[in-house]
């Protein structure tokens, strides 16, 4: 490049004998271009919609694509002022008037310089995982970088997904910049981290200290907390005065605790710690705050065979016997009444703070309804209940709280011959009843269903003599004759002798067909057994009697029909003799 005297620099020698070649492009260096592949400083001076514009402190401003800042949420990651690294790339399409650079590249060798660094010294880098990988995930660390799952933490991590996405401090294992391989660790991270915070904590914590810490892991024994890169052991039997029957009723994992230290072994790095000891023994003054036969509101933590135990306060709980949660007898397990988590109110029975033991009841809330159950319910009177329970020889029914009544079976039915009072009934309906009879000293209530419809056969018996014509269906058959029903649950007998022609038919063969719908002739009834006896035979008889009567008739009326004729024959004749 030539310059003029107007075009020079005031910093160039003015007399031919001072200037030197050597001077001369010792001065004009920073106009020279870069060398390939060294790294430049610039600084961003415009953004454009297609390009970043940086001054490189060459003659001519450099140009970077701006798809190569472009942040995965889409925003540009650079503004005017930035100070970024660049290099020459000539690979690039050229602008007139612009150096083509590439912040990528440039961003890539700092990369690779600060991971070596990294890797030599022994320091940590921050990284990205980026996605998911056979083996591992990967680690965005200037460049891409290999995790083995096994590297991800200081306990199995079988979750690899939960760390998509999140910034982690990873430490360089192994690195290859020719290969372009690299290998991190998030465990070796965290471990190194974990010593100087160990050794931190071991320095400072004293027996009978207060520290806070974070639940790492919970066991049927206890609960291990982090109390500064150190776990300690909660004990089960120093989290609460009160039972605890697994350490997961207090804590959860991660959950934040403040403890007491209770023991500690430096050198073989072991700490007892204690939550129960953060506040005060409240069975010491138990007896001040529940006196016998208070009422008292706490919250169901468990449940029993035997009862249920209820939360009074942290640390006192007290026990609901089953014995001590219905009037009724047949309580057959205490979850019928309560539920963990149930607020319920109780009355305080028995109180020995020593032996940690509070004895409750709910059904003294309430009089035994026994008591005035004759006052309630009178016999006859109609009541409604839900059935509770079904045995071989009836149901029993819960007519209100603490009262069950029986419906013996021969009390459901009229008509109907069960068998099993589920022929009927069904656990858990809702039915009403007549109560039969009331036994409140032994705890006793008689009930029937089938009284309250009237008696089918009363009915029966009421509307029908022998001798009346009826008709029925042949229901079922046997050895000496058919039965055949009359009505619902009405069943009569039409024996064998009252069927025609039976004698001739085979033994099992029933005398007429089941199912068959026909009249029959009533000829017996026996109200006090129950007892209808029909005939197939009088039917016949009767008809034949009536046929043979009407034929009679017939034939009586027909002769007399003759006998006019000829008399009136007769006595015309006569008269025709007179007039001749």
């Amino acid at each position: 490049m030539a310059f003029t005297a107007d075009d020079q620099d005031p910093g160039i020698p003015d007399s031919a004998e001072d200037y030197n070649l050597e001077q001369s492009i010792e001065f004009y260096s920073h106009l020279a271009p870069p060398a390939d592949g060294e790294l430049l400083e610039g600084h961003v001076l415009k953004i454009t919609s297609k390009e970043v514009i940086v001054d490189i402190g060459y003659k001519s401003e450099g140009l970077v694509p701006i798809s190569q800042f472009v942040q995965p949420d889409g925003s540009v990651g650079v503004h005017p002022g930035d100070k970024i690294d660049v290099m020459i790339d000539r690979h690039a399409e050229p602008v007139e008037g612009y150096v083509m650079l590439s912040y990528q590249r440039a961003a890539q060798i700092r990369s690779w310089e600060t991971l070596e660094k990294a890797f030599r010294d022994g320091l940590l880098v921050t990284g990205r995982v980026t996605s998911r990988t056979k083996g591992g995930l990967t680690v965005f660390v200037g460049v891409p970088a290999f995790m083995p799952a096994s590297q991800i933490d200081v306990r199995p991590s079988h979750d690899l997904d939960s760390l998509l996405g999140q910034d982690i401090v990873v430490k360089v294992v192994k690195l290859n910049r020719r290969r372009g391989n690299v290998v991190v660790s998030r465990r070796l991270a965290i471990e190194e981290e974990l010593v100087a915070r160990k050794t931190a904590t071991l320095e400072s914590i004293t027996e009978g200290a207060v520290v806070t810490g974070v639940v790492k892991n919970i066991t049927d024994y206890g609960v291990f907390v982090d109390i500064g890169g150190i776990d300690g052991l909660l004990h089960v039997s120093d989290l609460s005065y009160g039972r605890v029957n697994h350490p997961s009723e207090m804590l959860h994992l991660g959950d934040e605790v403040t403890v007491r230290v209770l023991k500690l072994d430096k050198g073989k790095e072991r700490i007892s710690l204690g939550l129960k000891q953060m506040q005060p023994d409240p069975w010491s003054t138990a007896l001040d705050r529940y006196g016998v036969g208070s009422r008292v509101i706490g919250r169901v933590v468990s449940t029993t065979d035997y009862g249920a135990f209820v939360e009074l306060e942290q640390g006192i709980e007290g026990l609901i016997h089953i014995s001590e949660m219905t009037w009724s007898r047949r309580m057959k397990h205490p979850a019928k009444v309560v539920k963990i988590g149930d607020s319920v109110e109780a009355v305080v029975l028995d109180v020995r703070p020593d032996q940690h033991r509070v004895s409750l009841g709910i059904k003294q809330l309430e009089a035994d309804p026994w008591t005035t159950v004759e006052q309630r319910y009178s016999v006859g009177s109609v009541v409604e209940g839900r059935v509770r329970k079904l045995t071989d020889f009836g149901a029993f029914i819960e007519i209100e709280e603490g009262i069950d009544g029986l419906v013996h079976i021969s009390d459901l039915s009229w008509t109907k011959r069960v068998k099993q009072p589920s022929e009927v009934l069904k656990k858990g309906q809702v039915t009403q009843a007549v109560i039969l009879s009331v036994d409140a000293a032994n705890r006793r209530l008689s009930l029937g269903i089938k009284q309250l419809q009237p008696d089918s056969w009363e009915t029966f018996f009421q509307s029908h003599q022998v001798g009346d014509i009826v008709r029925g269906r042949v229901s079922r058959g046997a050895s000496f004759g058919v039965f055949v029903e009359l009505a619902p649950g009405i069943e009569a007998l039409c024996h064998n002798s009252e069927i025609p022609g039976s004698a001739a038919r085979p033994k099992n063969e029933p005398g007429l067909p089941v199912g068959q719908e026909m009249d029959f002739k009533i000829i017996k009834m026996s109200e006090a057994d129950k007892k209808i006896g029909l005939s197939v035979s009088a039917l016949a008889e009767d008809e034949e009697r009536s046929r043979l009567v009407d034929y009679q008739r017939q034939a009586a009326a027909a002769t007399m029909t003759i006998e006019e004729v000829i008399h009136m024959r007769s006595t015309s004749g006569r008269e025709g003799e007179k007039s001749d």
